[in-house]
């Protein structure tokens, strides 16, 4: 069963609107990692987030091996599932280098040349929302 869902347009206009988003990968206890700030941009329906260059250390490692997320902006606030978007889509690769640019780019700054490179593309993922979240279940205690 797909739990997934689409994201609302005022939770799109949210992470727009958002300089950063923050990410938690899931500890194999059921609680969370520490929640790290990251750069995020919307391309029409779809939220996507990158990193610097491929790894499988830090949080983008663990939210890939994962293949879900704890992720939060002002007014929203969600578990997701996380998919690779690093493919061979190049309209893809050229609309979220685009977004980044138009997002974070800024005259004399060469700071978001760092995302748009080909090893940053190669960590492009995609982030949807789930509709039913996922939570542990606690089963009650032998009295």
């Amino acid at each position: 069963m797909d739990s997934s869902r689409s994201w609302t347009t005022g939770e799109l206009a949210q992470i727009d609107a958002s300089a950063e988003l923050t990410i938690a990968a899931p500890r194999r206890d059921g609680g969370w990692r520490r929640a790290v700030p990251i750069w995020v941009v919307t391309v029409g329906d779809a939220v996507y987030v990158r990193t610097w260059r491929l790894r499988e250390t830090g949080w983008y490692g663990a939210v890939r091996r994962a293949g879900r997320a704890r992720i939060g902006v002002p007014g929203v606030s969600a578990e997701v599932s996380v998919t690779d978007a690093s493919g061979d889509d190049p309209e893809l690769r050229r609309s979220v280098d685009d977004a980044y640019r138009a997002k974070y780019g800024r005259p004399g700054d060469a700071t978001v040349s760092g995302v748009v490179t080909e090893d940053a593309a190669a960590t492009t993922l995609r982030l949807t929302p789930f509709a039913v979240y996922p939570t542990p279940v606690s089963q009650p205690r032998p009295q």
